[in-house]
């Protein structure tokens, strides 16, 4: 078995190992991973887009929409199907290849999924890939999701085991592999990855990829977060994880699942570009591009061609999308009051 082989054993020792290599070793490593499987000069590009903001029961301590804190947010219901379908449409014409829409539930009521359903429907008519984050989910709601035209299901570990309970009360770990399990038996893509900054250490962050590397299938795409502290939330005054321990979290995952796509997140914004530059070097091949993540800054969209260009990366092109036969259009379904 090479190292660019995707495995299912990894333990935390051996994650830590990684973690301890010389930097430039690390790297390497890493490159010789993700050359195995991708274009190392081309990166994923998508769009994220809040359909509906604020008010969540949850109590994650990082997050601005919780109900619980206060942040100054202003909470809205889900977005008109109009204004969604505009906003793909710009994601599309500005290069992302795949839109990614997020409401702040625990977990959608059932009422709440031919609206959503009927905004996926669309956006994939528009010849983008498909990504929802809506909280937990039973079984039959992904299959929903899938018949709508899904292609992929977002739902974050977040972090190591040890550590959630010291971010997160609402939900338990096994309630999050519980909707993972459900949107892999619909078929569908996972979307799953964590946040590093948020006080854990090393370990944990070893933790959270060996949990990651080690579900029944390596997530689609994994998401790396990098802590956006935002005023009047518990994690407001957390330290700054320093950039190398980022870049080398990149690596590590890169190295431990070498097929899957590794997305630069969260915390973009107050990266450099030199910063950036090393984690696609690490193995990063996904960005948000757009100057919001749901409610939280990014780089705008001619800051990212702008380091494209320096760096000689393009984006990634559109995968050919599928027939939709069999799929409810979104014409035929009525959206929930």
């Amino acid at each position: 078995m090479t190292e660019a082989t995707p495995r299912h054993d990894w333990t935390r020792e051996q994650a830590l190992a990684l973690f301890d290599l010389p930097f430039p070793d690390l790297l390497f490593r890493a490159q010789q991973a993700h050359r195995a499987h991708f274009d190392p000069g081309q990166v994923q590009v998508s769009t994220l887009l809040s359909i509906k903001t604020g008010a969540c029961p949850e109590d994650c301590a990082y997050c601005p929409q919780s109900a619980r804190y206060r942040t100054g947010l202003k909470a809205e219901r889900l977005l008109p199907l109009e204004d969604v379908l505009a906003r793909a449409r710009q994601a599309r014409d500005a290069g992302a290849s795949r839109f990614c829409m997020g409401a702040a539930w625990r977990n959608p009521r059932d009422k709440d999924l031919p609206q959503v359903a009927a905004m996926v429907a669309g956006v994939k008519a528009l010849g983008l890939e498909t990504c929802a984050t809506l909280g937990m989910l039973t079984g039959e709601q992904a299959k929903a999701l899938r018949d709508a035209g899904l292609d992929y299901y977002n739902h974050n570990l977040d972090t190591s085991p040890e550590f959630y309970g010291e971010i997160i009360g609402t939900r338990t770990y096994d309630d999050r592999l519980e909707t993972l399990a459900h949107v892999r038996d619909a078929g569908l893509k996972t979307c799953c990855g964590g946040i590093v900054g948020m006080g854990e250490s090393r370990a944990d962050r070893a933790g959270l990829l060996v949990a990651l590397a080690t579900l029944p299938a390596h997530p689609d795409s994994v998401p790396i977060n990098r802590l956006v502290r935002v005023a009047g939330t518990p994690l407001a005054d957390q330290a700054e994880l320093e950039p190398f321990e980022f870049v080398r979290t990149i690596a590590v995952a890169r190295i431990m699942m070498p097929a899957s796509m590794v997305r630069l997140s969260a915390g973009r914004e107050t990266m450099s570009d030199e910063l950036q530059a090393l984690c696609f070097l690490a193995g990063a091949n996904s960005i948000f591009h757009g100057d919001k993540l749901l409610t939280t800054g990014n780089p705008d969209t001619a800051a990212d061609e702008a380091l494209f260009a320096r760096l000689g990366i393009v984006a990634m092109p559109a995968p050919a999308q599928a027939p939709a036969s069999g799929r409810t259009c979104h014409a035929d379904i009525t959206e929930a009051a």
